[in-house]
């Protein structure tokens, strides 16, 4: 009888083992495949994407320790396998590979909650431009519902709770005067209930949306709730539930095109009025120039023309340019700018709702540096208060204010000056001359 006991232990831990063991090569075969998804995602994206090594670095992380496991320097349960940070970095690169425009992944967001209190919100995926937050869901319907229920363990926060963060920090963080749009993405499914208080929340759903079954009858007292008291969540009516992962309501995929309340102003800096009728960006990059700053940005040119871009962004929408903009900018071309550049700026200028300088509170508060100064305090500030995006070449400004706290909505291009009048004295390129000619 002992024998047989014995036997019968042994098979069940030579049966574990062999559990444990095949679903460890299989989160070592998962960990290796997340590695090479990240990575390409981030090679898809011109330039990479901010935060695509920090994804990378995680799931290295990950496998770095299931090896050890493998090689019997960690010990650990079936269970902790099962529940690795891996469902989280698979349900974000799944999520970053279903949106279009990636900006950044795993981006730290400052933001005060309802209290005033400074907090930090790590958001999964920003997408479309910035447009788009996704927060990536890899828990499962059950473990999140018992949680929303208040059935989880001490400390733990709900999906609605972390929705609740996700709306207060997108408030603070608009993206071209627009607040973010947020996504909740469930990799694991979500509970009827809980989905469609998100929905009223105005936060967008994807993955499947499950059923759940009442386990005792609501008593008539809960049943006659009044409205008010209705619109509490009662945990008297939410204990009742369960979820039922059989029945399945809706499978919600990623919109194909997120609708985004487009800013249709538009406010010029001196930096692009200038490359906007720049003889190089007319045609007027094949030459040396004795100014070594003209021949690169001459080359720039050849690589990669500026004023298609300006063009293509600027299309349809409402021009604007302070009055100290245009001042200086005119100043500067009576004196660098050649006869053709001249001609140029006088038709882009009719096209140019020119208003009074008049920057934002935020801009005067800006502390002045090397990088900021008050005539591009006044521009951007300007741009700010009329709620447009300010085209501009120069983003040390940009990346100054905003290590102050102050993060303006810019489309930025690589600058042109002025060259027409150096033309005369500098030595002419073939035409067909590749971007490195001269250089």
């Amino acid at each position: 009888m002992k024998q047989d006991l014995e036997g019968l232990l042994q098979l069940r831990n030579n049966v574990t083992n062999m559990s444990v063991h095949s679903l460890l090569c299989d989160r070592i075969a998962v960990a290796k495949e997340l590695i090479k998804r990240a990575e390409a995602l981030s090679r898809s994206y011109k330039g990479g994407i901010e935060g695509g090594a920090k994804l990378c670095s995680k799931l290295k992380a990950e496998l770095k320790f299931l090896l050890k496991v493998e090689a019997g320097k960690v010990a650990i349960k079936e269970s902790h396998l099962q529940s690795t940070n891996l469902t989280h970095l698979q349900a974000i690169i799944e999520s970053a590979e279903n949106l279009e425009d990636v900006v950044s992944i795993l981006h730290v967001f400052a933001y005060e909650d309802k209290f005033g209190e400074k907090q930090m919100l790590v958001v999964d995926v920003v997408a479309n431009g910035g447009h788009t937050w996704v927060k990536a869901i890899g828990r499962k319907a059950e473990a999140l519902h018992n949680i929303w229920l208040g059935r989880g363990q001490y400390g733990d926060k709900s999906i609605i709770e972390q929705a609740e963060d996700f709306l207060q920090a997108s408030h603070q963080q608009p993206v071209q005067y627009s607040n973010p749009h947020i996504i909740f993405a469930f990799y694991n499914s979500v509970s009827s209930p809980m989905a469609e208080r998100l929905k009223e929340m105005g936060i967008s759903v994807r993955g499947d949306i499950v059923a759940v079954n009442s386990l005792v009858e609501t008593s008539d007292e809960n049943r006659h709730l009044s409205a008010s008291e209705s619109d509490e969540e009662s945990p008297e009516l939410l204990q009742v539930t369960s979820v039922d992962r059989e029945n399945l309501v809706a499978s919600i995929a990623f919109p194909t095109a997120i609708k985004v309340d487009a800013c249709n102003r538009v406010n010029l800096d001196i930096t692009t009025l200038i490359t906007y009728v720049s003889a190089l960006s007319y045609g007027g990059c094949y030459f040396i120039f004795k100014e070594k700053v003209l021949t690169e940005q001459a080359a720039q040119e050849r690589k990669e023309r500026v004023l298609p871009q300006l063009e293509d962004f600027m299309k349809g929408k409402e021009l604007f340019a302070c009055e100290s903009a245009v001042k200086d900018f005119q100043s500067i071309l009576e004196t660098l700018g050649g006869p053709g550049e001249k001609e140029r700026a006088m038709l882009l200028i009719r096209r140019v709702n020119v208003v009074p300088d008049q920057p934002s509170d935020r801009a005067l508060r800006l502390v002045a540096s090397s990088k900021i100064n008050s005539r591009s305090l006044t521009i951007f500030g300007t741009g700010d208060t009329l709620k447009a995006i300010t085209v501009t070449a120069n983003s040390g400004f940009v990346r100054a204010a905003a290590n102050q706290g102050v993060k303006f909505s810019v489309f930025i291009h690589q600058p042109r000056a002025l060259t027409e009048s150096k033309e005369s004295v500098a030595t002419p390129l073939p035409k067909n001359c590749t971007a490195g000619c001269g250089l």
